[in-house]
């Protein structure tokens, strides 16, 4: 079996579970810029570029994707969220994209390994593509609304060069996550398709969509049911939603996509939403029963968490639905389905 078969296989038992955040976990180890810039000679302070962390302290990086992994997790992802050339521009260290991508999945690849041979239980890895913080739909220039600051076929060269750098590395899944703008995920779509057609076989997505206003759109205006429609045609191994304000602002939206989306449904939102000093403080339990709810209604196959969520959110959500019945994928009668910023299904 490949890798989809694999993931598919493993979740018609029971719930899934998805690793937690990566960034707060760095930020709890107080590392210097020492720590960060190691002996690269970049010409700028790399304090702050986590995904640099995979080739200057690899150690904690594997630390962190242990503890994800001995708190319950199914499927761990790469510490690879800004590691693409955009991003890694403001380090001036874009010219390290490759080798930054394939180390984190090498570091992800390895302990998944290490995990499922201990017990014969497999172990996934995605591997993440943040959205960059270039937007294809959106001006950055209020007096011209026409400007954009990337084309398209552009985004798409950015995704494929990170994809196939993680595809190297040895990931299962590429993770189109964070997706705030949905022509930037299909662009991410794209890159992943010519990756395919070059390797000859293909290679799974995954694509998590994030919320930014409470009535259910994300950035560039789209609700959840239309992000779907619009995305599905990519044939996601999972399709979900993370980030965004937690867990109790996710639930009606988590209901509507669990409704319509015929794939596995994977959450995995924030620890509530930050306190006055930015930082994330709702206790594991509390994130873990609010994610059993959506369990114990049959609504999800794979949970984790996001930002502020840590290895014991992820061991408590793991215990909360250890007897949780999966969601069963439904199979929804074929229809002519168009998307907007609203969804259309013809009568």
């Amino acid at each position: 079996m490949n890798a989809r078969q694999h993931l598919l296989a493993a979740a018609e038992s029971r719930v899934l579970i998805f690793d937690g955040a990566f960034g707060t976990q760095i930020q709890e180890r107080k590392l210097s810029e020492a720590d960060y810039a190691g002996d690269l000679g970049l010409p700028a302070d790399q304090k702050g570029n986590n995904d640099i962390l995979a080739l200057t302290r690899p150690d904690v990086i594997t630390d962190i994707t242990r503890a994800y992994l001995d708190a319950g997790s199914d499927v761990v992802s790469t510490n690879t969220f800004s590691a693409n050339r955009i991003s890694q521009a403001d380090y001036k260290a874009e010219g390290l994209v490759r080798e930054i991508n394939v180390a984190s999945g090498q570091i992800a690849r390895a302990l998944a390994d290490e995990y499922a041979a201990r017990d014969g239980k497999p172990r996934f890895v995605a591997g993440a593509i943040g959205p960059t913080n270039k937007t294809l739909s959106l001006s950055p220039d209020v007096e011209d609304p026409g400007f954009r600051e990337i084309t398209f076929d552009e985004l798409v060269a950015v995704y494929k060069e990170q994809a196939a750098a993680l595809v190297e590395g040895g990931v299962d899944f590429i993770l189109i996550e964070t997706v705030f703008d949905t022509l930037n995920a299909k662009a991410g779509i794209m890159a992943v398709k010519q990756l395919e057609r070059e390797l000859g076989r293909e290679v799974p997505v995954m694509i998590s969509m994030t919320l930014t206003d409470l009535s259910g759109r994300n950035l560039s205006g789209h609700t959840v049911e239309a992000f779907w429609y619009a995305v599905r045609h990519a044939k996601p191994v999972t399709i979900g939603l993370n980030c965004s304000f937690g867990a109790e602002q996710l639930r009606p939206h988590v209901k509507v996509l669990s409704q319509i989306a015929d794939t596995l449904l994977l959450i995995y939102p924030n620890a509530g939403l930050p306190n006055e000093l930015g930082q994330y403080d709702e206790e594991p339990e509390t994130t873990a029963g609010l994610v059993k709810d959506w369990a114990d209604h049959g609504q999800v196959n794979i949970l984790g968490g996001c930002c502020g969520s840590s290895p014991a959110h992820i061991a408590a959500i793991a215990a909360a639905v250890a007897n949780s019945a999966p969601r069963k994928v439904p199979s929804p009668e074929p229809a002519m389905k168009l998307a907007g910023l609203e969804a259309f299904v013809a009568a």
